[in-house]
């Protein structure tokens, strides 16, 4: 296996000076992959060169990568301070962060987390594996007052040195409006869908000029998401003529295009991956960037082709998944 020596790996500053590596290795399994087959990953990633792992409670792996974390202390692979891990606190824990995030660290053996993120910004609670169809009764709208209550608990466990930084997911421009008057630590990152056919160009814009590092999960299009997740309308990123055509070009592979563009964009991307990892990181530091021409192709390509829904996220009352989005400007209750 290559190894990619992660001092040359690129790096984005954060809003306190600190910096995170422009790639991590995603930990969800799509309810496709194995506990087992992600942990696996993560030690080849470790071992290849990967600094920086995005992981979840929800995801039901941390047990067997938190496994992986402490055999590669113990073999003296790297040290805790080498890694950059980030987790995030599932729906069902919004009362009791504490509680969730010291799970977490107890499971992933890692001492703090370098992200916390909140996961949904609603506490609406579906089973792991569960199908489109299925709803929680007791789901509620976004309320500022509910993800503060939240937030304030993060707060709390920074201050405290179990959490480095904050971090939002899946976040619209008017939930955002609402809530960063009140923090009082403002949120380092927030990770959302981006790849080429669902860019979110305002709600990036609108990061980076709030000073919030963006994360995009689900760079290549997720080929291999949940079930529930895919609908026949959905397109394939890496399958556009243009993404192929520079694809071609390069004599690269369709998804280190998406991954280059994701960087040179200005994003951390996140890539999930059993098995091509080592390509997914080379592609960072192989020198062989997009030309100002293709990352211009790239940009017609915006479909709005957002493909995680979160249909199971809606409360009674709702109509649809575009409920959950805010997409008139307005949050929707």
């Amino acid at each position: 296996m290559t190894f990619i020596d992660p001092a040359t790996v690129p790096q984005k500053k954060l809003n306190d000076g600190s910096t995170m590596p422009v790639i991590g290795m995603g930990t969800f399994g799509s309810d496709r992959v194995s506990a087992e087959e992600v942990a696996q990953a993560v030690a080849g990633g470790i071992r290849c060169g990967y600094r920086m792992f995005d992981c979840a409670a929800c995801y039901g792996n941390e047990k067997n990568i938190g496994e992986v974390f402490h055999a590669a202390f113990e073999e003296g692979i790297v040290k805790r301070e080498d890694l950059y891990i980030m987790t995030k606190v599932w729906n069902d824990m919004h009362e009791r962060v504490a509680e969730a995030c010291k799970k977490s660290i107890a499971d992933l053996q890692c001492d703090y987390v370098d992200m916390y993120y909140i996961h949904w910004p609603f506490p609406n609670y579906h089973a792991p594996g569960c199908d489109v169809d299925s709803r929680n009764p007791d789901s509620k709208p976004f309320t500022a007052e509910r993800f503060m209550n939240t937030y304030r608990q993060c707060e709390a466990l920074v201050e405290e040195g179990l959490i480095r930084h904050i971090g939002i997911s899946n976040m619209t421009i008017p939930k955002l409006e609402a809530v960063l008057p009140l923090m009082k630590i403002k949120p380092a990152t927030c990770e959302i869908e981006m790849h080429p056919c669902f860019q979110q160009k305002e709600l990036f814009d609108y990061l980076v000029a709030h000073g919030i590092q963006p994360v995009g999960y689900m760079p290549l299009g997720s080929p291999r998401r949940p079930e529930r997740d895919i609908c026949p309308e959905d397109l394939a990123d890496m399958e556009m003529p243009e993404i192929l055509a520079i694809a071609k070009a390069h004599n690269i592979h369709p998804a280190t295009v998406c991954l280059k563009w994701a960087v040179q964009h200005g994003q951390v991307t996140i890539p999930f991956s059993t098995h091509n990892y080592p390509k997914n990181l080379e592609a960072m530091v192989d020198g062989d960037w997009l030309t100002e021409e293709e990352m211009a192709s790239i940009a017609t390509l915006e479909r709005g082709n957002r493909l995680v829904k979160g249909q199971v996220f809606l409360w009674p009352g709702a109509k649809d998944w575009h409920d959950l989005w805010d997409e008139d400007g307005v949050i929707v209750k």
